[in-house]
């Protein structure tokens, strides 16, 4: 499916998207972008989509050619205290405050969002498969979130961050099963299935 330039007739439309909802571990980030109305790349689509490698090739990219891009961290403290629906749409929101020029228009990846500054949105169901903005948000929230979990891989090594970048895999909680929690993790999620749980 051929990607759309943008939704809206706004000459400044941002896409934005984040990365990290599901994790058990580290921030949820998330990235805006502006991109030029003539922007064209083949490769650029859900970061979900694409290999890391590719991702990292596109990260450059989508920085050198944007007319403005913001990425946001919002870590586990802060996910823990205000949910991670919040954290999202906290870190959808730093992430089009971090733009040198302002949006006309913001179209959002999913089904929810808070109005920013009355700037006008759409929140779009898989739209970071639908358009070039949102899937260069996706690209850049998930190129940073992920070098950001390799970098703390350094200090926790046992959890294998690197490679499951906090994600719920078997072995990230037989980990946490053997090792226990670190400040990292987000104790408001259910580290542990219940079959981890039971005295058997």
């Amino acid at each position: 499916m051929v990607l759309k330039t943008q939704f809206s007739n706004f000459d400044l439309e941002c896409g934005t998207d984040e990365a990290g909802r599901g994790c058990l571990a580290g921030p949820v980030t998330a990235a805006a972008v502006i991109l030029p109305s003539n922007f064209n790349n083949s490769i650029l689509n859900d970061s979900k989509q694409l290999s890391e490698k590719k991702r990292m090739m596109l990260k450059p990219i989508i920085e050198r050619e944007s007319l403005s891009y913001g990425v946001q961290h919002i870590f586990e403290d802060e996910i823990d205290t205000i949910n991670i629906l919040n954290a999202s749409i906290k870190a959808m929101h730093g992430s089009i405050s971090q733009l040198n020029t302002k949006p006309d228009y913001i179209i959002v990846d999913g089904n929810k969002f808070k109005s920013y500054n009355t700037i006008p949105h759409q929140t779009i169901i898989k739209g970071d498969s639908k358009y070039l903005n949102i899937a260069a948000a996706s690209i850049l929230a998930k190129t940073y979130r992920d070098l950001y979990m390799e970098k703390i891989h350094e200090e926790f090594p046992m959890y294998n961050w690197k490679k499951n970048k906090g994600y719920p895999t078997i072995e990230h909680r037989a980990a946490i099963e053997k090792y226990g929690i670190t400040k990292y993790h987000r104790k408001s999620f259910r580290l542990l299935p219940e079959q981890y749980l039971l005295d058997l």
